[in-house]
């Protein structure tokens, strides 16, 4: 007679054993999200270059798209923008990449992927422009 002892699940046992698997699976996941929040706060560079590059990705899917690395905006206030025509159909959450070497600016909407407007810039033109807007990419030339 073997003197090894038989471990029996109950009902109890069994949805004991799942809820601490799922409280372990929590916890595992809320660790691992602070720790890259936490990353993203010491280099928010990180993010405006990822920004950038699904930008340009997606937008450059419905235009061919300068050959440079564009700054980027969001609208974040579109009563702000008021009176200026790139903006006349701007919503919030709209992204905006400016290309300065082509002197080039876009409006495009991602929540119906699409491109509002397309204007010529200068120089001048990026700096006034952007008062209801932030500039997170700070990587790109201007």
């Amino acid at each position: 007679m073997s003197s090894m002892k038989q471990i029996r699940l109950t009902g109890k046992g069994i949805v004991g054993i799942l809820l601490l698997l799922i409280f372990a699976a929590v916890i595992g996941a809320g660790v691992y999200y602070y720790n890259s929040y936490q990353k993203l706060l010491k280099n928010p560079d990180v993010v405006t270059a990822e920004e950038a590059a699904w930008l340009q990705r997606d937008v450059g899917k419905l235009m061919i798209l300068p050959d440079e690395t564009p700054s980027t905006a969001t609208v974040l206030d579109k009563d702000k923008l008021q009176g200026q025509d790139f903006f006349a159909k701007a919503e919030n959450g709209d992204k905006i990449l400016i290309y300065s070497a082509a002197k080039k600016a876009i409006l495009y909407r991602p929540s119906s992927n699409k491109i509002i407007e397309v204007m010529p810039v200068s120089p001048d033109d990026t700096q006034s422009s952007t008062a209801g807007t932030t500039t997170p990419n700070t990587n790109a030339t201007q």
